[in-house]
């Protein structure tokens, strides 16, 4: 058993604040009691009937930490397989796991794709022995060609959790149509990466101020926003559950903002990195702050923040993307889009959107947890008797400097920076799976 005292627990389904004591029976993996701070340990219920045996209870005093529920990253990139050497699966995992990230779920557009039985199979075994809950889209088209659809019905089977051809877009409407219809019948969403390749010149940097400085022509923002429009009409059409992947322009959030107004399956996800930074971070990092869909204006930052605090974007998701030193060093217009994000999440969240007053911090972990594990169906996002034992203990009164990834990769911006909120400990299936040293 462990308990965990003196804690301010944070749950956003309950809508509960203030301060518990939580014990964990970690055989079950689950939460066998939530009490209010100062009630006797005789008192919790214990389901192997074990309490009052000392030697067999293990204490930890959070002295006021926050405790809240494992966060949960629907968009992540571990590159296993196939590009292993930018990071795999138990490293990504651990990088989940120091961030305060319980549960994430896999893009599909590995080295064999995620578009076969087999290859599925060795992402979700392979994820078993993480320690971390690792979960996995399938592709929505054979080896990422978009012209033909995997076997959709048969990968839900098997344990895909949804469908994605993130890194490329679906430009076939009726195949995009016909992706929607099988996946409302799995009962699972379709999450869209929306740049239509005809109008970039050069992906990674908007086309304004950024492109301009390197002499490029950049990804224009009606890329973005010609990509939206279509689709959001195509899942109203058809009824079906569609999340708009890392949306980074203040158009397309209010295209969303309507569309929900039509209907309950609209979903958006906005990245610590679009509401935090702006075009202006490309010309100061370089390529360490180039990414798809790029990082655009002030407006455009301040509309996503926006659409985190009127609902319009239910989720905060990482993109977590791990490149080489070698490949980031690479000209503007040749190295990789995208930067790591796992261990930084929160701490930015924090900073941007709690610190300054746009969410409150029960808002921001719901958008971390609850929120993207509706979407995808998973058992995880609260804190409750008999609920999963998967929690995230974080300090607000501690600082951090950004580095020593447990990632493989480096390529943040973000290195060097003083961020707010240092994750003590990370406990899923109700093991400590990361513990923070003194």
């Amino acid at each position: 058993m462990l308990l965990l005292k003196n804690g301010y627990m944070i749950d956003p389904a309950s809508d509960t604040a203030g301060y518990r004591d939580i014990l964990i029976d970690k055989k079950s993996g689950r939460i066998v009691g939530i009490v209010p701070q100062g009630e006797t340990m005789e008192s919790l219920p214990c389901g192997d009937g074990e309490m009052g045996k000392k030697d067999s209870l293990e204490e930890i005093d959070l002295n006021g930490q926050i405790v809240a529920p494992g966060l949960v990253d629907v968009h992540v990139h571990f590159r296993d397989p196939g590009f292993t050497y930018k990071e795999d699966i138990y490293t990504g995992a651990a990088a989940a796991a120091r961030g305060g990230f319980t549960s994430v779920v896999l893009m599909a557009n590995t080295k064999p794709a995620v578009d076969n039985p087999e290859t599925l199979d060795y992402v979700l075994q392979k994820g078993k022995e993480t320690g971390i809950h690792v979960y996995t889209c399938a592709n929505v088209t054979r080896g990422l060609q978009g012209r033909e659809l995997t076997d959709m019905e048969r990968l839900s089977e098997l344990g895909a959790v949804g469908f994605t051809d993130d890194g490329i877009p679906l430009t076939d409407e009726e195949l995009l149509r016909e992706a929607l219809r099988r996946a409302a019948k799995c009962g699972k969403p379709v999450s869209l990466h929306e740049e239509n390749p005809a109008l970039i010149t050069n992906n990674g940097v908007n086309a304004g101020k950024a492109a301009a400085h390197y002499g490029i022509g950049g990804s224009p923002r009606e890329a973005e926003i010609s990509m939206v429009e279509r689709d959001l009409r195509i899942a109203l059409e058809e009824e079906a559950d569609l999340s708009i992947q890392h949306i980074s322009t203040r158009e397309a959030v209010e295209l969303v903002r309507q569309a929900k107004k039509k209907s309950g399956h609209i979903y958006a996800e906005a990245t610590p990195h679009h509401f935090t930074l702006t075009e202006d971070a490309v010309i100061k990092y370089g390529t360490l702050a180039k990414m798809n869909p790029p990082l655009r204006e002030e407006a455009d930052r301040l509309a996503i923040i926006e659409g985190l605090r009127d609902g319009t974007i239910d989720m905060i998701a990482t993109d977590h993307a791990p490149h080489s030193a070698e490949e980031k060093a690479r000209p503007i217009s040749e190295a990789p889009s995208g930067i790591i994000g796992l261990e930084t999440a929160l701490s930015l969240g924090i900073r941007e959107l709690v610190d300054k007053g746009y969410l409150s911090m029960m808002e921001l972990i719901g958008k971390m947890s609850l929120a993207p594990a509706k979407l995808y169906r998973l058992d995880a996002g609260y804190l409750k008797e008999g609920g999963p034992a998967d929690l995230t203990v974080f300090d607000l009164r501690k600082e951090w400097t950004v580095g020593g990834f447990a990632s493989k990769a480096a390529n943040s911006p973000f290195v060097g920076e003083r961020l707010p909120g240092v994750v003590s400990y990370t406990i899923c299936g109700g093991e400590v799976v990361y513990r923070r040293a003194e």
